[in-house]
């Protein structure tokens, strides 16, 4: 099927299950409908941190990746159940299934969210309103979940129609509707715009997409590096990006800077732990088992240095991405250093390998720079 198309004329959805995690725990315990549920970490202050909120626990501000003790402080009532990630990736897989009644071009970004391109469909149903509205549907009756999907001609403007009736939604913006849409977004719902970049671009004045608009590529290239062309052309709607079938994810991280220098050891391993957390969650979302794990660490004075350790097996256990974690931060001995920011990342997602010259014979963790 060649997806080949003027990007005017292709149809391409993004399909977004609402509160996956948690909706799924709602499904299977009808005890838990109607209340506020958060998918991991444990409420009694111990490591650990959340994975994902119901709707009714996101009324009390909780959202993935708040510490537990965070998240059961804003709403004590709270019900706190560890994740089943095997269920998750099993209805994952059903919801797959459903997708490939329409197409083979399937993008999965995680478990509960994918892109489609519709642009010529196996059923012949030509509207790909009607094709999500159908997938909406069949993921309703054969799951008991629900979905909200956005619908557009380019991958960028459907991710962000799928957020904009949610949950249970359907919003569709359409080529001469790109324009101004763009031109009014706020410059915080555009994707990959994180909260530091936000606000970098409040300080300079841009507050929405006519905001970014107004400047030339060069100019917010200079400002946002490589990401400045990118905002130049998404801003007018541009973004040629295919749906890959086969996308290959080549790392999988987080990372944090601190409102405040960290200057010792028991600080810098407990934010070390909350990202370890995130980590392993994104890990288990996108099936992935890693080799290397890497830390990063930049110090006040924006000098950062990375350090590595390549398994022979590969990793998604949470204690170990953790432990190995802490042990390459020690080795760089940062105690009474100002540490502003703190990484770790999962690489390496090939197969098994029979060697490896990091580690040695025992077993024992060896660090390499």
């Amino acid at each position: 099927m060649d997806n080949k198309f003027n990007s005017e004329n292709r149809k391409i959805l993004h399909i977004d299950m609402d509160a996956f995690y948690a909706s799924i725990e709602q499904r299977d315990h009808p005890e838990y409908r109607g209340q506020p549920v958060v998918v991991g970490g444990l409420p009694d202050g111990r490591r650990g941190v959340v994975a994902a909120a119901s709707y009714e626990a996101r009324k009390y501000g909780i959202h993935s990746a708040m510490p537990s003790k965070r998240a059961f402080q804003l709403c004590p009532k709270a019900i706190f159940v560890r994740p089943r990630m095997e269920v998750y990736k099993e209805v994952s897989s059903k919801m797959r299934e459903i997708f490939a009644r329409y197409t083979d071009l399937i993008e999965p970004l995680s478990l509960d969210e994918a892109y489609l391109d519709v642009t010529v469909d196996k059923l012949n149903i030509g509207s790909a309103i009607e094709i999500a509205q159908q997938i909406k549907q069949a993921i309703k009756t054969e799951l008991h979940l629900t979905a909200s999907a956005g619908v557009s001609v380019n991958k960028f403007i459907a991710k962000i129609a799928s957020d904009l009736n949610k949950p249970d939604g359907l919003a569709f913006i359409g080529p001469s509707k790109i324009k101004s849409f763009m031109e009014q977004l706020p410059v915080e719902k555009f994707h990959g715009v994180g909260k530091v970049t936000a606000t970098k671009m409040k300080s300079m004045g841009l507050y929405t997409g006519a905001d970014i608009k107004k400047l030339s590529e060069q100019e917010l290239t200079s400002c946002f590096g490589k990401a400045g062309s990118f905002y130049y052309h998404i801003v007018r709607g541009i973004d040629h990006r295919e749906v890959e079938p086969h996308r290959e994810t080549k790392s999988v991280s987080a990372e944090d800077t601190f409102a405040y220098d960290l200057t010792n050891m028991e600080e810098m391993n407990r934010e070390l732990d909350k990202i370890a957390q995130i980590v392993y969650d994104r890990l288990n979302k996108h099936e992935l088992r890693g080799r290397t794990i890497t830390v990063k660490i930049k110090y006040s004075d924006f000098r950062q240095i990375t350090r590595n350790h390549s398994f022979t097996h590969p990793v998604d256990d949470l204690f170990l991405i953790g432990d190995t974690a802490r042990q390459l931060l020690a080795s760089t001995e940062p105690q009474g250093k100002a540490v502003r920011l703190l990484g770790i990342s999962l690489s390496n997602f090939g197969e098994l390998m029979p060697s490896d010259r990091r580690q040695d014979k025992s077993g024992q963790l060896r660090l390499f720079p």
